[in-house]
Order: structure tokens, then C-alpha cells, then sequence
């Protein structure tokens, strides 16, 4: 599936004496924003903007390239517990490997995206793209809940839930959500809990 801006092509070479046509299916706008200025001024990504900032992936979300942002709302960072907010915020590798989960290293309007299909982010974790009706998701989920914000360097698609990736979890939080969960709640009985978290 081929875009222009994000549009569609919808019918290819149509040539003419003095060129050719591609139609598209809808008009094209000026884009001169960056990633970076986007998180910076769009109000329902503060919580992102701030952590963009401690994370300093301000220089490349502006820098010249082809990227995928999948911003986290407000909305996202809000449903996950607080507790582990705060210990991601302030752990400056896991922030970084949280930030990096949610970039691709290509633009992907979402027109172009495929069901079924894996993308890779920057830490080097994948990320399967399916769909629940018309509407995509994300690792099964259908979290996307604005896409196609163009950028000079890509584009965005805001995200109502955080994609946490393993490597921003602590041994506790894996355990909860694996085959071994059983063994986390002896681990728990027998006051070690805090030695896994």
C-alpha cells in the first residue's frame, strides 16, 4: 500500500503528454513542524514532553530522519500505577528503553500499515500490528487513538495506553504476568517480595 503525506494512492501512472497522475484520496497539507514540536505543543502529551525531556530524545525527535511516534496521551500514562510511574521516571535507562519501545525507525502512516505485520522500534523490540474492525491495533490492543500527524521527520499516532517493554519492568511485574505468577504469590507469603520489585 503506497501514501503521499498519508494519503492513499489510490490509481497509479496515468500518463499524459506532458507528465503523469497519481490520484490520491484527499488533499495534501503544508507539513513544517518536527516530531519534537508536536510533543511540545500539543497539550494532551505534557506527561510525555516531560519525560522526553528527562530521557534527552529531544535532539533526535527533531533531528532530520524517518520516524514513527506512538505518543502516549496523558490519558496513557495515567492508567498505569503510580508507584511504577514514579520508578520509571526515575530510572534514566528504563525511561529510555519506554520511549524507545514506542518509536519505529520508519514512518508508517497508518493507511500503510498491514495486519499481521511486525515493526521493530529503537530498543530493538517488535510490535504486532493487527485490527479489531476498522481500527488498528497494537499488540492485540486497539489503542490508537489519533493517527496520521505529519511531521517534517515522520509521523505520529497517539496512543491511549503505555507499551511498557520488559526491559522497563521490574522482576515482580514480568513474573505477575507469566506462567510463574503461582511462585511470585510464595515469594510474597515469605516476605521476599521487595528483593523481586
Amino acid at each position: 500500500i503506497v501514501t503521499v503525506n498519508c494519503a492513499r494512492l489510490l490509481k497509479a501512472d496515468h500518463h499524459a503528454t506532458n507528465g503523469v497522475v497519481h490520484v490520491i484520496d484527499k488533499v495534501i497539507s503544508t507539513t513544517t513542524n518536527s516530531i519534537q514540536h508536536i510533543v511540545e505543543t500539543e497539550e494532551s502529551l505534557e506527561t510525555l514532553r516531560a519525560a522526553v525531556a528527562a530521557s534527552d530524545l529531544n535532539s533526535l525527535l527533531e533531528s532530520e530522519g524517518q520516524y514513527t511516534l506512538l505518543a502516549p496521551t496523558n490519558e496513557a500514562f495515567e492508567k498505569i500505577p503510580r508507584e511504577t510511574l514514579n520508578r520509571i521516571l526515575g530510572d534514566p535507562e528504563a525511561l529510555r528503553d519506554l520511549l524507545n519501545h514506542h518509536i519505529l525507525k520508519s514512518a508508517m502512516c497508518a493507511e500503510a500499515i498491514i495486519a499481521g505485520l511486525t515493526m521493530e522500534t529503537l530498543e530493538g523490540t517488535t510490535l504486532d500490528v493487527g485490527c479489531s474492525g476498522e481500527e488498528l491495533t497494537l499488540n492485540g490492543k486497539p489503542i490508537i487513538a489519533n493517527k496520521d500527524i505529519l511531521a517534517t521527520n515522520g509521523v505520529v499516532h497517539f496512543v491511549n495506553e503505555l507499551l511498557i517493554p520488559d526491559s522497563a519492568k521490574t522482576l515482580f511485574e514480568l513474573a505477575q504476568e507469566s506462567e510463574v505468577s503461582e511462585s511470585m504469590n510464595l515469594f510474597r507469603q515469605a516476605g521476599l517480595s521487595s528483593h523481586l520489585t
